[in-house]
């Protein structure tokens, strides 16, 4: 690591509580077009990115619209943030309207330098527990990278599918997942920003958001398999209003691929272990 001091934010830690309450998971629903579930039932798999979320004041934003950096995360001046991918271990589902915590660890900080200049990769563990049990536990990996011309261009081609299904991001679809994640990232509501700032050519889709209409097209195409482990990473971003499609196929026993795809090309992808 180049800056000795970013070492000492290893292990900054907090704590969140939320009460899953059902009137945001009805607006989820409806953001992502699937049922909502009632009071004590399942909450679905990486909804629990909407909820668990440490506000910070207006004058506490950067000009980026994030939280300013340097609490519980690492400074990371004149950067711009990006969602990585990470790894998701299920171990019981989250119920609706139950209290619950996410307790949650800076455990890894690295920087490296790639083709776009120097890159400071910021893994954070989470922890969800409810009623005395975790029910889940991920790692996410974010990535901070140096003012560059963003990639934007496939080079992987995206293999044959078992199930597919086809994403129009339009800037309301983006703008109410970033109003039900309370995230104010402003590359994916702020097309003048993200075009005059950070050198995208549109409005970002979200990485979460793609990870999460992933998994729900595996659970559409595959009913009643219980979630063990997902692994997901971005290749590049997604720009709206570019349609882009969520596939997958079973790949062995319990092992499924999974990836959003667009003109043949994959732009993220994951891996899913299962169990019927």
């Amino acid at each position: 690591m180049n800056n000795p001091d970013l070492a000492s934010w290893i292990g900054s830690s907090e704590t969140v509580a939320d009460g899953l309450d059902p009137t945001l998971v009805g607006r989820v629903a409806a953001t992502l077009s699937e049922p909502a579930p009632k009071v004590g039932e399942p909450l679905p798999p990486l909804w629990q990115w909407a909820f668990f979320i440490q506000t910070a004041p207006m004058d506490g934003l950067g000009k980026d619209g994030h939280p300013a950096r340097g609490g519980f995360l690492p400074p990371a001046n004149d950067r711009n943030r990006m969602w990585a991918g990470g790894r998701v271990d299920f171990h019981a589902p989250l119920r609706v309207g139950v209290p619950a915590e996410r307790r949650s660890t800076v455990i890894d900080i690295k920087e490296k330098t790639g083709r776009t200049g120097s890159l400071l990769f910021v893994t954070v563990r989470h922890e969800y527990w409810q009623e005395g049990a975790m029910a889940i536990s991920e790692e996410q990996d974010i990535v901070y990278r140096q003012p560059a011309p963003p990639k934007l261009e496939g080079t992987e081609p995206a293999p044959g599918s078992a199930w597919r299904e086809k994403i129009d991001p339009t800037p309301t679809l983006l703008f109410r997942y970033s109003a039900v994640t309370f995230n104010g990232h402003r590359i994916h509501y702020d097309h003048p920003y993200v075009t005059g700032e950070e050198g995208y050519p549109g409005l970002v889709v979200h990485g979460p958001m793609i990870a999460t209409l992933m998994l729900a097209a595996f659970q559409h195409a595959n009913p009643g398999k219980t979630l063990e482990h997902l692994a997901y990473r971005g290749l590049r971003p997604l720009i709206a209003p570019k349609p882009f499609d969520v596939a997958g196929r079973v790949a062995g026993p319990g092992v499924a691929e999974l990836w959003a795809e667009q003109d043949g090309t994959l732009a993220h992808q994951a891996q899913l272990r299962f169990t019927a």
